[in-house]
């Protein structure tokens, strides 16, 4: 498909303007004007509805095809959610208003307060702040938090404690807000290896930072043992909270020993999800994190009056401008509304349900990393496609062609070949089926036709690539020949 600037016709335009009869009373100084006319195309108003109709087909969504990511949880999101934040009093209130006067705001700031309270039930925290943009500034929100813990108490700490399945954003976050890390492997259970997070632990350990369940797809039985043994030496325990989907209404991390957590809402409450945003990461911490929360935060004030609140002496501060992607928070608030305490509970149980079927009538086919029962998404090797020469990126390249996004490769990364499967709780049997049946199909041409799997895609615009070459050099500009 043609680039918009290749179409240009010298000339053609969708729209001419009349001769402009107002005089410049003012005009920009020289400084500020073009000396030449902008390289912008010339097309007719058909030619340029064409090209980016066109140009949208060529778009994956979960709206038109399945997604099976595992861990970043590309679930369907709901359009009532986005009627809802699309409605006038919302997208119309200037993000000032609130500090200027907090009484023309009442229904945003309401929504921030009410959001709030649901998180910190679901999750068994105390409080949270909405304010990270992102999973990822969330956990470094959290581990700023954890520093300034810790700082309050005159106790200097080094380490971060993490397990080799976490994710890279855990020892990246940890390692931003200057800790250093330890990492603990992962034992032939398919969990952390215990003794050796045993010996790691000592009075200069800040944290342990885990995801519940993991990302092998396995919930630790020993969870609250290890909570416990990382608060004995004063250390305080992190969740990831990427993989909450499947313990809405099953378990809170609170409960569990955890101190703080963060929630990916586009992963747990149905919120969009790509293209690097929007995101919204909010973090929640026990009663002992509270005071270290940033600034502002949303209070009730005993004539159920909504106001901002400034008056927190320990606070880390702003990590965020205003009060978070309020977008975002609206729709998982409405999210969380309309399914209630049921519903909720309702979709773990169908995301690990839709998991463990898969994995079920998959692991005939595809090694399992660790053959237990998983959680919401479940973990293969393709170690027996590869002494075929057909390795997991073939099958995620083949998959393109038969209309499917690919699962997760190659991570996590102490599973050779991992293939992560995650079909959410938005998921039907008759579109898992048909997974299935493609990944079967996959399988048996690595044996009788790998070549058919290696060559892949051969259907998409974008055929194989020279990856190592698209990244070091990659074409982003079109330029004019």
């Amino acid at each position: 498909m043609k680039l918009i600037f290749e179409l240009d016709k010298p000339g053609r335009r969708g729209f001419s303007y009349g001769a402009n009869d107002v005089s410049a009373t003012n005009p920009l100084p020289k400084k500020y004007c073009r000396l030449n006319q902008a390289q912008l195309p010339c097309l007719s108003e058909l030619d340029v509805v064409r090209h980016f109709t066109n140009l949208s087909r060529l778009n994956f969504s979960v709206d038109t095809n399945f997604y099976p990511l595992g861990s970043c949880t590309m679930k369907y999101n709901p359009k009532f959610t986005e009627a809802i934040a699309a409605l006038e009093g919302f997208t119309q209130l200037h993000p000032l208003l609130p500090q200027l006067s907090s009484k023309l705001a009442q229904g945003s700031l309401e929504v921030l307060y009410e959001f709030e309270q649901l998180l910190k039930e679901i999750t068994g925290m105390s409080a949270f702040t909405l304010q990270p943009l992102a999973g990822a500034h969330g956990e470094l929100t959290g581990v700023m938090l954890i520093a300034a813990y810790h700082k309050n108490r005159g106790s200097r700490r080094k380490y971060v404690v993490v397990p080799d399945s976490s994710h890279g954003t855990n020892p990246s976050s940890a390692a931003i807000a200057g800790y250093q890390v330890k990492v603990i492997p992962t034992g032939a259970d398919g969990y952390m290896d215990l003794e050796q997070y045993k010996k790691q632990l000592d009075n200069e350990v800040a944290a342990v930072m885990l995801t519940c369940p993991d990302t092998l797809g396995l919930f630790n039985p020993r969870i609250k043992e290890i909570a416990d043994l990382a608060h004995n030496v004063g250390a305080l325990m992190y969740y990831d909270g990427a993989n909450l989907n499947a313990m809405l209404g099953k378990a809170r991390p609170g409960d569990l020993g955890f101190d703080l957590m963060h929630i990916n809402l586009h992963k747990t409450f149905g919120t969009p999800h790509g293209g690097g945003g929007p995101g919204a990461g909010p973090v929640g911490v026990n009663e002992k994190l509270v005071e270290f929360l940033p600034i502002s935060r949303v209070i009730r004030k005993e004539d159920a009056v909504f106001a901002l609140e400034y008056n927190y002496p320990k606070s880390i501060g702003y990590v965020a401008p205003f009060y978070g992607n309020f977008g975002v928070i609206l729709k998982a608030y409405a999210y969380i509304l309309a399914l209630g305490k049921d519903g909720l509970t309702r979709v773990a149980e169908v995301a690990v349900l839709n998991a463990n079927y898969c994995q079920s009538r998959l692991k005939e086919y595809y090694d399992l990393a660790f053959d237990k029962t998983c959680m919401h998404e479940c973990v293969f090797s393709a170690s027996r496609q590869v002494k075929h020469g057909v390795h997991a990126l073939d099958i995620a390249k083949y998959l393109i062609d038969q209309g499917y996004h690919p699962p997760t490769i190659y991570f996590p990364l102490i599973v050779q070949e991992a293939l992560m499967i995650e079909p959410t709780e938005t998921e039907s049997k008759e579109s898992l089926d048909a997974f299935i049946e493609i990944m079967i199909k996959i399988a048996g041409l690595a044996e009788e036709n790998p070549a058919l799997v290696t060559r892949a895609p051969l259907n998409m615009p974008v055929k194989r690539l020279d990856e190592v070459r698209a990244a070091r050099q990659p074409d982003l500009c079109w330029k004019k020949s």
